[in-house]
């Protein structure tokens, strides 16, 4: 089973990456860019055989190990057909 884990910046916390190409994009003439937030994707595989596979398994990996959720936000999904 494959898990995807999307990780990005909260509301408010500075992305200098993020505002690098949103300034990049502009001074490219994509003039309607209002905003960019930079993150990152992580993709679990996991064994269904070997433990739990839910959300809520996911959720505790994110809340220990793979967001910083002090400034971070994320967002799991389980895409059990890989």
């Amino acid at each position: 089973m494959k898990a995807r884990v999307y990780v990005t910046p909260k509301d408010g916390i500075l992305d200098p990456q993020g505002k690098a190409v949103e300034h990049a994009l502009t001074v490219l003439g994509f003039k309607q860019v209002k905003g960019v937030r930079v993150g990152r994707i992580l993709e679990v595989v996991m064994d269904p055989e070997k433990g739990d596979t839910s959300k809520k398994t996911l959720n505790e990996m994110c809340e220990k190990l793979l967001a910083n959720t002090i400034i971070e936000s994320y967002r799991c999904e389980l895409d059990p057909e890989d």
